[in-house]
């Protein structure tokens, strides 16, 4: 069962699996804390201003933020990962409403790594500045940015990986790229690498394009209609998203609305 927040609040999350639902129209601080092997469903269903700060350290954890508001998100976040820690962060955003979210991942002692990753169906208007910085040596961080952009939709991804002087043989890699099927959507990714060091590896990938029309016209001499195309070829760009978490009952109730929405989007 998901404990359910209405109020800001620190938590001491436990080992293994949690849900946590956010439900009130207040603005909330969250401070999540962990040292051990955690994973934790945070599902936002309605919200004010919402400030999330994570502090990881001598263990993996690993959180899928999933938006459902039916109104417009506004999230601040940092997280912290410590000596030896790893993290895990994947975005999930289906709804039909605005979203703003700035995150900063500060990799801050010796061993820390971080893996964000974010899976965005736009019908309306998704704005990201995602940042992670290698603060001390032997550090690793880790970005994937997928977005299917619908009709009317607007996507903007900020991604930005930085390796700070002194942080030797550190990595920093990162891959955003933006499916189209409309003339009528924006899209616009900006890639950023900030490097003050020589003994490093770094990296970017970035494509914003269309639906290749080969696939389309393969797809529909099998029968499929257009909507069909676009929910199916959705479907498979954004769904490895939920394979984040180890729960089998989740990944499957999450495909379900997230195949559910495509559906209901492409339709209209």
């Amino acid at each position: 069962m998901a404990h359910v927040i209405r109020k800001s609040v620190d938590i001491k999350l436990p080992s293994g699996y949690s849900e946590y639902l956010i439900d009130t129209p207040r603005d909330l601080d969250l401070t999540l804390v962990a040292d051990t092997n955690a994973q934790a469903y945070i599902r936002i269903v309605n919200s004010g201003h919402v400030r999330l700060r994570t502090f990881t350290s001598n263990g993996e954890v690993t959180y899928l933020i999933w938006n459902a508001k039916e109104d417009a998100l506004q999230i601040e976040e940092n997280h912290q990962v410590g000596t030896n820690g790893r993290l895990k962060i994947a975005y999930g955003e289906i709804n039909q409403a605005d979203t703003n979210r700035h995150s900063y991942v500060g990799l801050s002692a010796n061993g820390a790594m971080a893996d964000v990753s974010s899976a965005s169906l736009v019908a309306n208007q998704k704005d990201f500045d995602l940042s992670v910085v290698s603060l001390a040596p032997h550090t690793s961080g880790t970005m994937s940015n997928y977005a299917v952009v619908l009709e009317h939709g607007k996507y903007a991804m900020k991604a930005t990986g930085s390796i700070i002087k002194g942080a030797y043989a550190s990595k920093s890699h990162q891959t955003s790229r933006a499916l189209c099927f409309d003339q009528k959507q924006t899209s616009m990714i900006e890639p950023n690498l900030l490097i003050d060091e020589m003994d490093v590896e770094a990296s970017h990938a970035t494509s914003v394009g269309r639906v290749n029309e080969e696939q389309l016209y393969y797809m529909q001499s099998r029968g499929l209609t257009t909507r069909q195309c676009t929910a199916l070829i959705s479907a498979g760009y954004l769904l490895p998203v939920a394979e984040v978490i180890d729960d089998e009952k989740l990944k499957q109730t999450l495909k379900e609305e997230l195949e559910g929405k495509i559906e209901e989007l492409c339709s209209m």
